[in-house]
């Protein structure tokens, strides 16, 4: 879009019931160009936002409304914080060529709907539009997305990977079998709806895994890590689940091509991240506190000279980097803004 000069940009956070959504308020609360407009909620429209997400009270207390109010609704971009299956029915009924949309479900991600079909168990309802979707990795898919009029934000997990391993396959250093990725997250990646698994009593001083070897971010991290290698990646994805509210690390284990030495893969992630805004590539490996409430994603990466093993440590912010962070982040691609507008938040540690 044409540069928008003095005038702010008008956005809707569809969904601001959940975690997504209210991070996504949060940091548009602070962003010096954009505001959200309209913030709408399923079968909590007519409830005020503060109610349901406290932490606001007397900052938004804004009344949801119901998606209908969209129709009348003058925005620039409007954010899908919904439930994958969901969120493809919204975008199904809407003119994208009226207001780009930026999905952060999961509906949108992979490029063919076959496999779409087989890891979420339904049948896609607008497959024609798998192509047009932009993968919002942003700091890998620049162009794509400033010209999208829809963009797949990406999942959690599947950032917290593909950022570190993308510039070590594009350069031909690591075997595209063979790869592990290990990764705990926060139980806000869950949702906020109850669960018994997400029960204190059943969370509280525990750790545990799921999802083995069925976690649909496995083809998500598939199909990106095989655009990057220039073939098919095979590779194996657990996610845990941490007795903490956010963040995501990830432990990654990659087999090094004959002569690749240490230099070689710090040159790599150098060559791609060096002058990234959000990615820092750290000396040591990163925790969840260095990056609670931000948008970086911190990456170490360690060549175990007695393996032969590459170990790669990433962490993010599952909420922000993962989720509502990155999806400002597009939008401000799309827009034309400094990409880093309202995204300037330190991470909140201890």
């Amino acid at each position: 879009m044409d540069e928008p000069g003095e005038r702010r940009l008008k956005v809707a956070v569809v969904g601001a019931s959940g975690y997504t959504g209210s991070e996504l308020v949060r940091i548009l609360l602070g962003h010096p160009q954009a505001e959200f407009a309209l913030l709408t909620a399923g079968s909590n429209a007519g409830r005020c936002f503060s109610e349901l997400h406290p932490q606001f009270r007397g900052v938004v207390d804004t009344v949801l409304a119901d998606n209908t109010a969209l129709a009348d609704a003058e925005l620039d971009y409007i954010f899908l914080a919904l439930p994958h299956r969901v969120s493809m029915d919204f975008v199904a009924g809407h003119d994208l060529e009226r207001t780009p949309v930026i999905d952060l479900s999961g509906d949108f991600r992979l490029a063919d709907a076959a496999t779409y079909e087989d890891w979420y168990e339904h049948a896609h309802s607008c497959p024609a539009l798998l192509d047009s979707a932009a993968y919002g990795m942003s700091e890998l898919n620049r162009e794509r997305i400033r010209d999208a009029r829809l963009v797949a934000n990406p999942g959690c997990y599947p950032t917290s990977a593909i950022l570190p391993l993308t510039p070590l396959l594009s350069a031909g250093l690591i075997e595209t079998v063979g790869i592990i990725i290990d990764s705990k997250s926060g139980v806000s990646g869950a949702g906020n709806k109850p669960k018994p698994n997400l029960h204190f009593p059943q969370l509280h001083g525990n750790f545990s895994a799921y999802g083995l070897a069925t976690h649909r971010h496995t083809p998500e991290i598939e199909q990106a890590l095989g655009r990057a290698a220039g073939g098919d990646v095979a590779l194996q994805f657990t996610p845990h689940l941490l007795p903490v509210s956010r963040g995501i690390l990830s432990t990654i284990y990659a087999r090094p091509k004959h002569g690749v030495d240490q230099q070689a893969i710090d040159d790599a992630l150098a060559e791609a991240y060096s002058t990234e805004q959000f990615i820092r590539l750290r000396k040591a490996p990163p925790s969840l506190a260095d990056v609670r409430g931000s948008n970086f994603c911190d990456i170490h990466a360690k060549l175990d000279g007695r393996s032969g093993n590459l170990i790669i440590v990433s962490a993010i912010d599952n909420l922000v980097k993962g989720a509502a962070g990155q999806a400002v982040q597009n939008m401000n691609i799309m827009a034309g803004l400094p990409e880093g507008s309202g995204l300037g938040q330190v991470a909140l540690s201890p």
